[in-house]
């Protein structure tokens, strides 16, 4: 690890801290990001953006919650295998098209087709989860965070 950027500024991570609570929040409250989704989400964004950290430390919660080991080794591939909900697979998509964005935008049918398995209040909150994902990943790759390091609660 090249810092502790937690402890270097705890301050400034705190909106980072606060939208996972609230993200933890509706996920409980509302089925529609419950079930393990905000997990596979992590991983996947995780994956793309070649987060190592990340993606050691949320499999371990994704596997802390229930989630198989088929699913964690073929969330790479979720597009050709048949273990994901169409739910799963929108949210997925929708997190991919977001990790990616730029240069490409999102396009109209990818919206309408997430929106159909998303209320408009747990859309806004998979975006933000996504954008949040994100984030981390960044601050775990550009702050050189140990793989294998992390150990949950």
């Amino acid at each position: 690890m090249r810092m502790d950027y937690v402890a270097a500024n705890p301050e400034a991570l705190q909106t980072l801290v606060d939208v996972e609570t609230h993200l933890a929040r509706a996920a409980r409250r509302r089925d529609e990001l419950g079930g393990g989704l905000l997990e596979l989400v992590k991983i996947r964004v995780s994956q793309i953006n070649g987060c190592a950290y990340c993606i050691d430390r949320h499999t371990q919660d994704a596997r802390r919650a229930g989630e198989s080991e088929q699913r964690l080794y073929a969330l790479s591939a979720w597009r050709e295998t048949p273990f994901f909900s169409p739910r799963e697979r929108a949210a997925l998509a929708w997190a991919e098209a977001h990790t990616l964005i730029a240069g490409r935008g999102i396009d109209d049918a990818l919206f309408e087709a997430t929106r159909a398995h998303f209320p408009e209040p747990a859309l806004v909150d998979l975006t933000l989860a996504i954008c949040a994902f994100n984030a981390w990943n960044r601050l775990a790759i550009g702050f050189a965070m140990t793989p294998g390091s992390y150990r949950p609660d």
